[in-house]
């Protein structure tokens, strides 16, 4: 029997394959390596520039979808008076704003009741919330308690920020020296625009994380705290301002006119202690405001200033030594041609002396003295005063008025600007320059702001026997056979000078004035100078004496009894002025 042999056959090993017994060439496994660690050395070199050279880039990338700064709002400066009283002072309000694709979404009902409590129309506010935009403001300004009530609906998407609101306590009576801020808070007017880098402050900020909705989760990094604005305490005393607002108001109503003025100037320091105008506005509620009632008169309009001139141009004559108080000067027989032009007095006069030229306001007599002059004496004398140069006192749009180099100046110009036509000023101009008669002939810059220091050194224009001679001719205007008796004020020595001027339109005098008075009181030692203009005076009186001369009367009366200034005449019943001339 034959034995069957069992058959093994043997197992390969893997690693014995034949495919894996073939070489690769050298050159081929080297190049693989060198791929592999170059794209290994690329990600690596990737990874080095987002994480180091690229890192502020993609992280402000980062943040800005997460991270915002917000600002902390600065409290505006408040704005005094010299006694600490509030002309201008922030309040706090809230803006409302949304974020569109969020606030988008809100349902009809939402979005009535948002409207009516921001008092909006329906469609304008929805018109808001299908912006384009990533921020929409929807309204500035809301009350707090508005905005509590709006906060309270809870709506997606709107959200409030904390902001301020200007409030003038004091209205109209201050417009035209305070102004007012925009709804940004900047200042547009008056001390708001003049001072406002000091008024406004820096505002603050504070860094925050903010979800994709607009709500703050999370305050990161420290918090620039706000500096708040300075306050301003101005030269101005509120009473004084009130007396010269309601003056000027009510002599503008009762003489149909188109406007008025009023300065009050401290006489020892230089500092405005009033600046009323009237038309005004309320700053609080500028929905009707119109041009004419922003004008700042007292410092933005120039007018000829008529007869108010005259003691500047007998002052230089005393100066010079050209004439005397007592020198006679024949007035007769009332007018006087020069160049083929006739000056004349509203009354002809006779002779008179130098201090009755002022007393009775003749155009002639300062006519004739100014002929003495050599133009570029007047007109350096002019030019010291300040006039043709705005007062630098910050206000915007001061003006300098009218005064032409001396060099083109004719005869028949020469003459007129003796009375003060042919030169143009503005009122505060012309209250500054009655500085020289109510000091010692020096002239002090005026000052907006309450001095805490004594007023710099003045300029001397005249000297102090001048001035002397010229204070007893201006008493000598408000007193019996003067142009201005209704000027007077009782138990006061006061003393000033009128003005009539024609109006110029179209190069033409026509029959419009302008009526003013500027006066200083009380003359044993003069404190107030108290300048009033009254432009188109229309009910029949049109004469500085009987239009502004009243108002300088009442405006200093109140003045003298605010400051507590004791009198220094006997009280005495003040008389009906006669007819006057042209002054």
């Amino acid at each position: 029997m034959a034995v069957r042999r069992r058959h093994t056959s043997r197992a390969h090993r893997f690693s014995e394959s034949p495919l894996l017994q073939l070489a690769l060439p050298g050159w081929r496994s080297r190049l693989a390596g060198l791929v592999f660690l170059g794209l290994f050395a690329a990600l690596l070199g990737r990874a080095f520039y987002l994480q180091v050279v690229n890192n502020e880039f993609l992280q402000g990338q980062g943040e800005s979808r997460y991270l915002r700064d917000l600002e902390v709002s600065a409290s505006r400066g408040k704005i005094l008076d010299r006694n600490g009283d509030l002309l201008a002072i922030s309040t706090p309000m809230k803006s409302v704003w949304a974020i569109p694709v969020d606030a988008g979404k809100l349902e009809p009902l939402q979005v009535r009741s948002l409207a009516g409590l921001l008092d909006m129309d329906v469609k304008e506010l929805q018109r808001h919330l299908a912006s384009d935009k990533n921020f929409v403001y929807l309204q500035r300004q809301v009350p707090p308690e508005t905005a509590d009530r709006i906060a309270a609906l809870k709506l997606p998407g709107v959200h409030q920020s904390k902001e301020f609101r200007r409030y003038y306590p004091a209205g109209e009576m201050v417009a035209h020296i305070v102004g007012f801020t925009g709804v940004d808070d900047r200042g547009l007017e008056g001390v708001e625009l003049a001072y406002q880098p000091a008024l406004m402050g820096h505002p603050g900020s504070r860094s925050v994380i903010r979800d994709r909705r607009g709500q703050i989760v999370e305050d990161v990094g420290s918090m620039r705290p706000p500096q708040d604005g300075k306050d301003i305490r101005l030269a101005l005393d509120s009473k004084i301002q009130y007396l010269a607002f309601s003056a000027v108001k009510q002599a503008v109503q009762d003489n149909q006119a188109k406007a008025g003025g009023a300065v009050v100037i401290d006489a020892k320091t230089g500092e405005i202690l009033a600046l009323a105008n009237w038309p005004s506005y309320n700053p609080n509620n500028r929905a009707r405001l119109t041009g004419p009632q922003l004008r700042n008169r007292a410092v933005t309009d120039s007018f000829e200033p008529g007869s108010t001139m005259k003691p500047f141009t007998v002052a230089l004559a005393l100066e010079k030594g050209k004439f005397r108080f007592d020198s006679i000067i024949d007035c007769a027989p009332g007018h006087i041609t020069i160049g083929g032009a006739t000056i004349s007095d509203a009354h002809p006069h006779g002779a008179l002396t130098v201090a009755q030229v002022i007393q009775k306001s003749s155009n002639v007599g300062a006519v004739k003295i100014a002929s003495t002059f050599a133009p570029k004496e007047m007109w350096e004398m002019f030019d010291t005063l300040g006039f043709g140069t705005p007062p630098a006192l910050g206000f915007p749009g001061e003006v300098g008025g009218r005064l032409r180099p001396w060099k083109h100046w004719r005869p028949i110009e020469q003459a007129t600007m003796a009375y003060g036509h042919g030169i143009s000023v503005s009122l505060i101009q012309l209250a500054r320059a009655y500085l020289v008669f109510a000091r010692d002939g020096d002239l002090l810059p005026l000052s907006l702001q309450k001095l805490e220091q004594p007023p710099p050194r003045g300029v001397q224009v005249f000297s102090p026997q001048t001035v002397r001679e010229v204070r007893t001719m201006l008493e000598m205007v408000v007193g019996p056979g003067g142009t201005a008796p209704q000027a007077q004020v009782p138990g006061y020595r006061v003393g000033g000078k009128t003005g009539t001027a024609h109006k110029l339109e179209g190069g033409v005098y026509a029959h419009r004035y302008v009526a003013s008075f500027v006066g200083i009181a009380p003359m044993s030692e003069p404190r107030f100078i108290v300048a009033v203009m009254v432009d188109e005076p229309s009910s029949g009186k049109y004469f500085g004496g009987s239009v502004a001369g009243p108002v300088f009367s009442q405006i200093t009366a109140g003045a003298l009894r605010t400051m507590g200034i004791a009198p220094d005449a006997p009280v005495q019943q003040v008389t009906d002025g006669k007819k006057e001339g042209v002054v």
